[in-house]
């Protein structure tokens, strides 16, 4: 398999992730909405915890794009994902923003 089959498939994978946390955000929002504050809302923010430590681990940078970087020399924010290339680059800063609104949110219902 070449470098361009493999960069591919990291790339699915990734917007495979991104699309799952995506999924998660939404939900966190339909359940701050709804009133409906379960064991799936902590589940959820524990995967985006999770996540966040991950990218402090790996000091902001996904593993994904560290095993995508090894097939691309794009300079390209989206090298490494099916996304636009504005949200790619600003991703983190978006869903971030999203993040710690559903949670204040949160904290609102459960108050």
């Amino acid at each position: 398999m070449n470098a361009n089959s493999k960069l591919v498939i990291v790339k699915s994978v990734h917007t495979l992730i991104w699309l799952f946390f995506n999924v998660v955000i939404f939900y966190l929002y339909y359940a701050a909405f709804t009133n409906n504050i379960t064991i799936w809302v902590w589940i959820c923010i524990g995967l985006i915890l999770l996540e966040g430590l991950v990218l402090l681990i790996f000091k902001s940078l996904c593993p994904v794009t560290l095993i995508a970087r090894k097939y691309s020399d794009s300079t390209k924010d989206n090298f490494d994902i099916y996304l636009p290339n504005w949200l790619a680059k600003y991703n983190k800063h978006i869903y971030t923003t999203l993040f710690i609104i559903v949670l204040i949110f949160i904290a609102f219902r459960i108050l």
